[in-house]
């Protein structure tokens, strides 16, 4: 497994890479090479320490983002949430470096780093907690999935999306594009569906769902929604 997180984190965070850098129209973009630094040493960071507290939660990561027992609807949503994420990056290139429509100041870009770094944080967080945390829509029923009420889970339904707000400020930020802040919200939108899909497979195949939603009511924020 050690081998594929590496593997998968150079694929990833390299095809991430050549599109900015081709959107940018320059390598010279160090807002960008430190955005690929810190994710992808956060993430080898945070793999390497699932796979010895919990091995077989990082193999679940590491598997394709198209599974059999996958909703339809999550496949569909899966490949749409990656193309705006990676036409977000080429975008931000030709803001923040090939026509420098917005800037963002260093200390804009240091709270950037900053988020990012919650953000990777909140979603270990997560992982540690809840074993079944997979990348896709399903119910694990080869692993005996349960509900999990405990940690963050206490306060929230889906911690690991509210993470993920930190992740969609620091990237901009960081990468020194105020434009891309700007759109950030609708892409994170498209996440919030997402929400909804995944409430919908866990009401219907994981028992004792409906009993948790009940007493926690909040989704993302506590005592907003």
């Amino acid at each position: 497994m050690i081998v594929r997180l590496f593997v998968q984190s150079f694929v990833w965070f390299g095809g991430m890479g050549v599109v900015m850098f081709l959107a940018a129209g320059t390598v010279d973009w160090p807002g960008a090479w430190a955005f690929l630094g810190e994710m992808a040493g956060l993430g080898v960071v945070a793999g390497l320490a699932l796979n010895r507290h919990d091995p077989a939660l990082l193999n679940e990561r590491l598997r394709p983002l198209a599974q059999k027992d996958q909703p339809v609807t999550d496949r569909v949503l899966m490949i749409v949430i990656i193309l705006l994420i990676f036409g977000w990056l080429a975008f931000m290139g030709l803001d923040a470096v090939r026509f420098r429509w917005s800037v963002v100041p260093v200390w804009g870009q240091v709270l950037g780093g900053l988020c990012i770094a919650l953000s990777t944080g909140v979603g270990y967080r997560v992982m540690r907690e809840n074993s079944f945390a997979a990348p896709v829509v399903k119910i694990q029923k080869e692993r005996g999935q349960t509900v999990i009420s405990t940690g963050p889970y206490r306060h929230i339904r889906h911690p690991m999306y509210a993470g993920g707000i930190f992740f969609f400020i620091g990237t901009p930020l960081l990468m020194g594009s105020g434009w891309g802040l700007a759109v950030a919200p609708f892409l994170f939108g498209v996440l919030i569906i997402r929400i909804f899909i995944e409430e919908k497979a866990l009401r219907e195949g994981l028992p004792g769902y409906d009993a948790y939603a009940a007493r926690v009511r909040y989704r993302l924020i506590p005592h907003i929604w």
